[in-house]
């Protein structure tokens, strides 16, 4: 999944689809309606490539504030066109998508504000990071690129960064290939926070990792959903999971999307839907999907 997203630039709650209309056996579908205090608001989103046909058909979601989401689905299920049509890599070829209040589209201040809204890490820690750059320099792209910050407000917020993923001011002189794929993986964060973004795209970030190593990573993605990654995170930043290790949605997600050929089969919170499937679709990710086990953090 990584190679076309890395081909373009760079609570209990009420659940959200047992109300909606359904659509085949047991699947739980919502009508988006935009709210002022929605992060992301899909509408009926739609997407064909040129030469190899619909994508997407039908895709309604809303992103709280708050409230993580996991997509799930099985290979070729659409997760990769929805997380670029999340980035602003392309746009929906049907329906709306509104960030922020207002919709996506592709004007150049529209998307310099979109893409300081959201912002990616990738699966893969070894090819994600330009090996010719100081972690410093990778670091300080988003700032230099968005206009954010200069000079020594750059160093200053850089070395923030690095504070907030667990890693030495000094880390910023080094290069990837000095440090292992763990600590890539939480340069790659630093990256990713370093802007201060609302959304927090994360594309398998720790299927490439060992097991201990996964465990630190996804401890790291919970302090930043609750803001406690000190003054680089003033507000939580809300993620946007895609994974096939269920137990990781469930840990990270308070509400889950389950894919299938490019549709919604199934939607709501995180707990109830893995609970209690409804789709068949649904209940076979349960069963084929590999798990992996977390405890809870001990602070």
């Amino acid at each position: 999944m990584t190679e076309s997203l890395q081909s373009g630039p760079s609570g209990a709650g009420e659940s959200h689809g047992g109300t909606g209309p359904r659509d085949g056996a047991g699947s739980r579908h919502v009508t988006a309606a935009n709210d002022t205090t929605d992060l992301i608001c899909a509408t009926d989103v739609g997407f064909s490539y040129r030469r190899g046909g619909r994508a997407l058909q039908n895709v309604s979601f809303r992103l709280r504030p708050g409230r993580g989401l996991g997509i799930v689905g099985e290979s070729g299920a659409g997760k990769t066109t929805l997380l670029r049509l999340l980035l602003g890599l392309d746009l929906p070829s049907e329906g709306t998508l509104v960030v922020d209040g207002s919709e996506l589209t592709r004007g150049g201040a529209r998307m310099r504000e979109h893409r300081r809204f959201v912002q990616p890490v990738f699966q893969d820690p070894y090819s994600s990071l330009d090996p010719r750059q100081s972690i410093g320099g990778i670091i300080a792209e988003p700032l230099r690129s968005l206009g954010i910050a200069r000079g020594t407000e750059v160093r200053t917020l850089v070395t923030r960064a690095l504070a907030s993923v667990g890693l030495p001011a000094d880390a910023a002189t080094r290069y990837p290939h000095q440090f292992s794929g763990g600590q890539r993986q939480r340069i790659a964060i630093a990256r990713a926070i370093v802007a201060n973004p609302r959304v927090l795209l994360a594309d398998e970030p720790v299927s490439a990792l060992d097991m201990s190593t996964r465990l630190r990573v996804i401890r790291l993605l919970e302090k930043l959903a609750r803001a406690d990654a000190g003054p680089t995170l003033p507000t939580p930043v809300t993620m946007v999971l895609v994974s096939h290790d269920l137990s990781i949605v469930a840990r990270l997600c308070d509400d889950i999307l389950v894919l299938e050929r490019g549709r919604v089969v199934e939607q709501g919170e995180t707990r109830r839907v893995l609970a209690s499937p409804e789709h068949p679709y649904t209940r076979r990710l349960l069963d084929s999907v590999p798990r992996l086990s977390v405890a809870p953090a001990v602070d």
